[in-house]
C-alpha cells in the first residue's frame, strides 16, 4: 500500500498553522465598499472595464466580491471548529442538489439590499445577473435537495459539519422534450468554472480498484495482516464550497471529489503514435466523476455506479481519518470527534472500507475497529421499495473490491452468529438479516450493510419509519430493537420562502414582524389573520403574482398561454410509477372527456403543470412523459375546451424552476402509493408558500394533515395497509376499470391512440398493466381521487375560504423546517453537545 493510498498523520516537523483573524480583516458590507469591490474585482479579475463589461462578468465580479465576505466567516468558523476541539459531522451524499448559490450567499448574509443599490450605480440589475448563474448540476430529486437544505440549516442552528459527495462534472442530464418524448443531453454547468469552489491539491488520495488481497505476517502472537494491492488506482482531489448559514453566523464546507488518472497521458504509447490509446487511463479515470447515476441496465453502468460510490467513500473516509489525526494521538477516539451520516445506500460501502482503515491500515484490533465503526456511522434510509435499497453482484464486488467483499463476508459472520446466539435466529429471520442475499444471484445487500453497521438507522417520516420495522428491516428490527428512529425530514425556510417568495416574506414582516426570519415558529402568528379579509386578498395578490411569473416561464420557454386566474394544480417530482403522475394524466383526459360532453357544466379554469426527469434506462417512467406530452398538445389546441383546461410539461426541472414553481401553486399533487414515498419535501414546500394539498396518507402527508389540520388538507385514496392487504389478495384492476366508464373511457382514449395517432399502440403497456396488475393502485385510486379534485374545484369558487386555508398551511407548516431536523439529528443521533 503506497502511503497516499493510506491516511497518514501530517509532517510533524511542518509549520502549524497562523491563527487567522477574522473578525480584524472582515470585509465592509457598506454600499460604497461593496460598489468599489466589484468594480476592483471587474477590473483586475476579469479584466474587463464597466463600460465593456457582459452580465456574465458582473455576475462573476459580484460573486467573488460576496465570496470573499464569506471567506471570512469561513476562515473563523474553520478556526473555531479547532479550538473547540468538538465534535463534527461528516454528511456523505451522492447528490447535493444545491442550485443557485449567489443568492442564497446573499441573502444569508442580508447583503441584497446593499448588493442591489452598489449595482444600481452601474445601471445593473442584481435580479437580472443572478437569473444566468448556472445550477449546478449535483443532484436530481428529494435525496440531493434534502442534502443541501441539511447542509444549510447545519450552518445555521451552528452544528459543524462536512458534506461529501461528487463533482460531476455533467450531472444527470439536461431534459430536452423532442416530439413529446424525453432527450438528454449533457448539463455542461462547469464550462465556464465555478466560481464558488476552491481545489484543495493537498487534499488528495489514491483510490484503488481490482487487485489482490495478500497475508503480510504481523507481530508475534498476532493474525496475519491482509494487505491489498489494488491492480488499478485513480486520485481523489478535494474542491471545497462554503455553505453559509442565516446572518452568516458560521460556515460549513462541502468537499466534492474530482477522479483524475495518476498518470494522465501514456506517453510510450502516444510516441508509438497511439494518440488515443495513451490517454485510456485517463478517460477511465474522468469516467468516475462525469454523470451522475449512469445508467445500470448494463453491468458496465452498475459497475460505474459501484467505482462511484467506493471512491466518494473512501476519498471521504482517508479524509476524515486524516483531518482525526492532525489533532488527535490516535484513531481509538474517532467516534467521540465525528459522526458519520450515511444519505441512503450509496455510501454503504464505507462501512466496510472504514473497516479496511482501521485494521489493514493503522493496525487496530478488529472488535475495537467494529466497535468504532459502529458507534461512527448512522444511517438514513429513503426508500420501502426493496429494488432501490442497493444490491450488487458478488462477482462484480469481489472483483472490483476484493478485500472490502472479504470485510463484508466477515461482518456478515458475526452478524448471524450473533442473531443466532442471542435471539435463537434461524430460517427465514437468517436470510432476512444476512448482508448476503442468496436468492437473486448472489447479490451484497447494502442496506444491510448500512444497518449493521450503524448505531442509529432512522426513517425520514413518522409512517415511514413504522413501516421499515414491519418491512425491509424487520428481522433487524427484531435482532436490534433500539436502533431505528424517526426524523422527518425538513426544508430551509431560507431557500424555500425567503428566497423564493419575496412578495409573501415581504408580506409576513409587515405583518406579524420579522421575527419569523430567525425563527420559523413565529411564522404561526400569522395565523390570526387567516379571517381578516383585508390580509386575504393581499395574501391573494402575491399569490397571483407568482403565477403571473409562471406563466411568463411557461409562454417563454413553451409558447403556451396560461391564465393565472385559473387554478394552478401542479405535479413536479422524480417522474416514477409509485409517484403516479400517470393517474393524474388520466384525471386530466377524463375531465377532457366531460368538458366537452358537459359544456353547459360550470367547470373551474384549471392548469395543470408537471415537471421532472425520468431516469434514462426507465422506459415506463420516460412512457409517462410522453403521455404527459401528448394529452398536452390535443387538450391544449382543441377549441372545445374553451381554455377551461391547460396541461403543461416544463422541461428541464431543477432547483431555479422549482423556486418558480412552488410560489404559484394552488394545489400541490402529493399523490403517490399510499406506503411507498418515504417523506417528500416538495409537499413541505408548496404548503409552506400557501399551497393546498391534494394527497394519499404517505410518507410526511400524515403528520403535515396533523399539523395544518385536516380540514386544510384534501386526502384521499387506500392508507398503507390497505394497499398491502388488496396486494395480498391479488388485486387487479380489471374489475374496478369496466365498473367506472369515466376511468374506462380515459383509458380507452389513451390506448386507443386519441393522444398518439402516429403511434395508436405507443401506451398498450401501461394501460394493459392497469388492466392486469394494478400494482400502483392507479385504477383503484382513481374515483376517490376525482372525488378529491371536485371537492377541491367547490372550494376554489369560495376564494375567501380557498385563502383561510392557504393562509393556515402557511402559517402552520413551521415544524417542517430543516432546523428542527437537524437539531433533532444533533441531540439523539450525532450528539454533537452542540447548543442549537
Amino acid at each position: 500500500m503506497s502511503a497516499s493510498m493510506t491516511a497518514q498523520r501530517p509532517d510533524p516537523d511542518a509549520a502549524a498553522p497562523l491563527p487567522h483573524d477574522a473578525s480584524a480583516s472582515r470585509r465592509s458590507y457598506d454600499v460604497d465598499a461593496l460598489a468599489e469591490e466589484i468594480v476592483e474585482k471587474l477590473t483586475y479579475s476579469i479584466g474587463k472595464s464597466p463600460a465593456r463589461a457582459r452580465k456574465y462578468d458582473w455576475l462573476r465580479a459580484v460573486t467573488l466580491t460576496v465570496r470573499d465576505r464569506i471567506i471570512d466567516h469561513w476562515l473563523e468558523a474553520e478556526d473555531a471548529r479547532a479550538a473547540s476541539g468538538g465534535k463534527q459531522v461528516a454528511y456523505l451524499s451522492m447528490e447535493f442538489l444545491i442550485g443557485r448559490l449567489l443568492r442564497d450567499a446573499i441573502n444569508n448574509l442580508n447583503l441584497t439590499t446593499q448588493v442591489a443599490e452598489a449595482l444600481k450605480r452601474y445601471n445593473v440589475d442584481l435580479d437580472m445577473i443572478e437569473l444566468l448563474e448556472p445550477d449546478a448540476a449535483l443532484g436530481n430529486g428529494g435525496l440531493g435537495r434534502l442534502a443541501a437544505c441539511f447542509m444549510e440549516s447545519m450552518a445555521s442552528v451552528g452544528v459543524p459539519g462536512f458534506g461529501y459527495g461528487i463533482r460531476y462534472v455533467h450531472g444527470f442530464f439536461r431534459q430536452e422534450i423532442a416530439d413529446g418524448a424525453q432527450v438528454e443531453l449533457p448539463e455542461n454547468w462547469l464550462l465556464h468554472g465555478n466560481p464558488w469552489e476552491f481545489e484543495r491539491r493537498e487534499r488528495s488520495y489514491e483510490i484503488g480498484f481490482g487487485g489482490k488481497v495478500t497475508s503480510v505476517v504481523g507481530e508475534p502472537g498476532k493474525p496475519p495482516r491482509q494487505l491489498w494491492r489494488p491492480a488499478e488506482r485513480v486520485l481523489a482531489v478535494a474542491y471545497d464550497t462554503p455553505i453559509v448559514g442565516w446572518r452568516g453566523a458560521h460556515v460549513n464546507t462541502l468537499r466534492l471529489w474530482s477522479a483524475q488518472a495518476l498518470d494522465p497521458i501514456l506517453l510510450d504509447a502516444f510516441n508509438s503514435g497511439d494518440h488515443i490509446g495513451a490517454l485510456v487511463e485517463s478517460n477511465k479515470a474522468e469516467a468516475i466523476t462525469r454523470v451522475l447515476y449512469p445508467a445500470d441496465s448494463h453491468q458496465a453502468g452498475q459497475e460505474l455506479r459501484l467505482r462511484q460510490e467506493f471512491f466518494f467513500s473512501s476519498a471521504s473516509l482517508q479524509d476524515i481519518i486524516r483531518r482525526h489525526l492532525e489533532t488527535n494521538e490516535s484513531l481509538s477516539n474517532l467516534h467521540d470527534k465525528v459522526s458519520i451520516q450515511l444519505n441512503d445506500t450509496h455510501p454503504a460501502v464505507s462501512v466496510a472500507e472504514l473497516m479496511r482503515l482501521l485494521v489493514d491500515v493503522h493496525g487496530m484490533e478488529w472488535d475495537e475497529a467494529w466497535e468504532i465503526t459502529r458507534q461512527t456511522f448512522s444511517y438514513t434510509n429513503h426508500t420501502l421499495l426493496p429494488e432501490a435499497l442497493e444490491h450488487w453482484p458478488i462477482h462484480l464486488f469481489e472483483r472490483l473490491l476484493p478485500r472490502q467483499m472479504q470485510i463484508i463476508y466477515a461482518i456478515n459472520a458475526a452478524v448471524i452468529r450473533q442473531a443466532m446466539e442471542s435471539k435463537g435466529f434461524d430460517g427465514g429471520r437468517i436470510a432476512a438479516i444476512s448482508l448476503i442475499d442468496e436468492n437473486n444471484g448472489r447479490r451484497v445487500r447494502m442496506g444491510q450493510l448500512a444497518f449493521v453497521g450503524s448505531h442509529a438507522v432512522n426513517g425520514v417520516s413518522a409512517l415511514h419509519t413504522d413501516l421499515m420495522k414491519e418491512t425491509v428491516f424487520h428481522a433487524l428490527h427484531e435482532l436490534y430493537p433500539d436502533r431505528i428512529q424517526n426524523k422527518t425530514n425538513g426544508v430551509t425556510p431560507r431557500r424555500w420562502l425567503m428566497e423564493a417568495n419575496p412578495g409573501l416574506t415581504s408580506l409576513l414582516k409587515e405583518t406579524i414582524g420579522e421575527g419569523f426570519l430567525d425563527d420559523i415558529s413565529k411564522i404561526r402568528d400569522v395565523e390570526r389573520f387567516a379571517t381578516d379579509a383585508g390580509f386575504r386578498d393581499r395574501f391573494a395578490a402575491v399569490k397571483r403574482e407568482n403565477k403571473a411569473r409562471l406563466a411568463d416561464v411557461i409562454s417563454e420557454r413553451l409558447a403556451i398561454s396560461v391564465d393565472p386566474d385559473a387554478l394552478f394544480d401542479i405535479q413536479v417530482k422524480r417522474i416514477h410509477e409509485y409517484k403516479r403522475q400517470f393517474l393524474n394524466i388520466i384525471e386530466a383526459v377524463a375531465l377532457y372527456d366531460q368538458i366537452r360532453s358537459q359544456p353547459a357544466t360550470n367547470w373551474t379554469p384549471r392548469v395543470k403543470v408537471f415537471a421532472g426527469k425520468a431516469a434514462p434506462s426507465y422506459l415506463q417512467a420516460k412512457e409517462i412523459i410522453h403521455l404527459a406530452n401528448d394529452v398536452a398538445r390535443v387538450i391544449n389546441s382543441d377549441p372545445a375546451v374553451r381554455d377551461l383546461l391547460k396541461v403543461v410539461f416544463i422541461p428541464n426541472y431543477n432547483v431555479s424552476l422549482a423556486e418558480i414553481i412552488m410560489p404559484a401553486a394552488d394545489i400541490s399533487e402529493q399523490i403517490s402509493t399510499a406506503g411507498l414515498e418515504a417523506s417528500g419535501t416538495g409537499n413541505m414546500k408548496f404548503a409552506l408558500n400557501g399551497a393546498l394539498t391534494i394527497g394519499t396518507l404517505d410518507g410526511a402527508n400524515v403528520e403535515m394533515r396533523d399539523h395544518i389540520g385536516e380540514e386544510n388538507i384534501f386526502i384521499f385514496g387506500l392508507t398503507a395497509s390497505e394497499v398491502a392487504q388488496r396486494r395480498r389478495e391479488g388485486h387487479s384492476g380489471r374489475s374496478v376499470i369496466e365498473g367506472l366508464p369515466l376511468l374506462r373511457d380515459a383509458l380507452h382514449a389513451i390506448s386507443s391512440g386519441v393522444f398518439s395517432p402516429d403511434e395508436p399502440n405507443r401506451y398498450n403497456g401501461l394501460v394493459g398493466n392497469l388492466y392486469n396488475n394494478d400494482w400502483w393502485m392507479i385504477a383503484a385510486d382513481f374515483q376517490s381521487y376525482w372525488d378529491t379534485q371536485r371537492r377541491a374545484d367547490a372550494l376554489w369558487a369560495d376564494p375567501a375560504e380557498w385563502n383561510r386555508k392557504a393562509i393556515l398551511n402557511t402559517a402552520r407548516m413551521s415544524w417542517f423546517s430543516s432546523d428542527r431536523s437537524i437539531r433533532e439529528y444533533a441531540a439523539d443521533i450525532w450528539r454533537t453537545g452542540t447548543d442549537a
